[in-house]
């Protein structure tokens, strides 16, 4: 079976951007393909991780997100600026 006007479809995966990542131990480059956009492949990282915040898989509850953090500190220091103003409080 002869191809005529066919092309390979092999060549273009073949002629697709490689991974730059490397292995630690041998130091030799990774051979797959990069994704699109990316100058890895889906192994070393391209599309990178999960999402931060409730939409993580790992999301628990909150308690010590970056705006519960600053919500506590900011009542904690309303309460001791209080105590200077407030007879009784200490």
């Amino acid at each position: 079976m002869a191809q005529s006007d066919a092309t390979n479809p092999m060549d273009r995966a073949n002629a697709a951007p490689r991974c730059r990542a490397t292995a630690k131990r041998t130091g030799k480059p990774c051979r797959a393909p990069a994704v699109t956009g990316w100058s890895v492949c889906r192994v070393h990282g391209a599309y990178g991780g999960a999402p931060p915040g409730p939409a993580h898989p790992n999301w628990r509850h909150g308690e010590r997100s970056r705006e519960a953090v600053e919500l506590r500190a900011l009542v904690n220091k309303l309460v001791r600026e209080s105590r200077d103003h407030l007879p009784g409080l200490e």
